[in-house]
């Protein structure tokens, strides 16, 4: 049989830059090279896109970061591991932007794109940019297989203002909540503390709505607090979101595989080393654990499973998906948080993990998502167009 040609295009404009490079180092260390000849796609955080001359090595989110800030400082050393897992993009450019003085006399900017041959694409930019559904639509454009989800429902998850809103009218259980756009923020800041304080009492979360990894995520106490969290958030998206804070929450997750029947793995809960479980918490503190399966009963284990789903199809998922909840310690009620189509795809990441021990090694994870790619793309396809 022909090994299948795959392309893993990782990297990307967003702060989930250096996540992406985890999660592609742990794909190809994984992919079996007799089944898949694996190329690397890398984007840099310019958005220019070009083979790498390597693969990255596979190292933790966390070192990758902390090198990263390591290498922002003068004279810090960096750790030693670091020289494995750099990659260098090769001279041949795949996706670049060009400037092009020869329309009218004006510049243009113009998309100068070379041949790739490739069967299949890997997606694993996590964030805008590649979590948000503008990189499945140039795949879908292009009419290329791809892992994950479309258009829609990547750009739905990706936006958690507008994913609350097919939630609810699922009736799918959500966290009392407040939308504020930038422009609303800009033009009067006062009334939109007001009506905050009106509706919500302390602590409440805010959050920008388009980012991932906590990015920007601020537990708030006090009026102070809030005007400083909405101003941080508001540097960040042009949606904020502002929601009730549950007080005793545990932070339960469920791993999602599959198109039109999905299945899914055991729960397990987050024990976060702070407050909530922040970017900090997840990539620079190990105090954080993760508990396989969750210590829950069969009937709340089932109803987050169940709830999985529910919210993976109201969304239009394909492929995969970690659904993140809230439990309320005291009633035991269970808030949908929301839903990462592009998780962190290390061996070791909640994903990963969660499939694990639900007996789905990474390596057949990985085999199973490119089938669901390949049925997924066979699917459009039988929809005739117009030619």
């Amino acid at each position: 049989m022909d090994r299948l040609r795959i392309g893993v295009v990782y990297g990307g404009r967003s702060g989930e830059h250096e996540v992406s490079l985890a999660s592609a180092a742990a794909i190809f260390s994984q992919l079996d090279p007799k089944r898949y000849d694996a190329v690397p796609v890398f984007v840099d955080k310019n958005g220019r896109w070009s083979l790498a001359d390597a693969i990255p090595a596979t190292m933790s989110a966390g070192e990758i970061i902390q090198n990263q800030h390591a290498r922002a400082r003068p004279n810090t050393a960096v750790q030693p591991s670091e020289a494995h897992f750099v990659t260098y993009p090769s001279e041949e450019t795949v996706i670049t932007i060009s400037r092009d003085n020869s329309t009218m006399g004006q510049s243009v900017d113009r998309a100068v794109v070379r041949g790739l041959s490739l069967d299949i694409i890997f997606p694993i930019i996590h964030g805008p940019f590649g979590e948000d559904g503008s990189l499945q639509g140039l795949l879908e454009l292009a009419n290329v297989p791809f892992v994950g989800s479309g258009v829609l429902a990547s750009a739905l998850a990706m936006d958690k203002s507008m994913s609350k809103v097919v939630f609810a009218a699922h009736g799918l259980p959500l966290v009392p909540h407040m939308v504020v756009k930038a422009s609303e923020w800009e033009t009067n800041p006062e009334t939109i503390v007001d009506k905050i304080n009106q509706v919500f009492s302390y602590p409440v979360f805010v959050k920008p709505a388009n980012l991932g990894s906590s990015i920007g995520v601020s537990r708030v106490t006090n009026k102070a607090e809030l005007e400083a969290a909405l101003s941080k958030a508001y540097s960040l998206d042009n949606t904020l979101l502002v929601e009730k804070a549950v007080i005793k929450a545990r932070e339960i997750e469920c791993s999602v595989l599959g198109n039109e029947s999905p299945l899914t793995s055991v729960p397990g809960e987050v024990i976060p080393s702070g407050e909530f479980y922040d970017y900090e918490s997840k990539y620079l503190d190990d105090r954080s654990e993760l508990r396989i399966p969750a210590n829950l009963s069969i009937e709340l284990s089932n109803k987050v499973r169940d709830l999985s789903v529910k919210a993976f199809l109201a969304l239009g998922c394909t492929g995969m998906a970690r659904v993140d909840f809230l439990l309320d310690q005291d009633n035991e009620t269970l808030y949908i948080n929301e839903v990462n189509t592009l998780p962190g795809f290390t061996t070791i990441s909640q994903y990963a993990k969660l499939w694990e021990a639900t007996g789905l090694a990474y390596s057949a994870l990985l085999d199973r998502l490119i089938e669901l790619a390949l049925a997924r793309h066979d699917r459009k396809n039988r929809i005739e167009t117009l030619r």
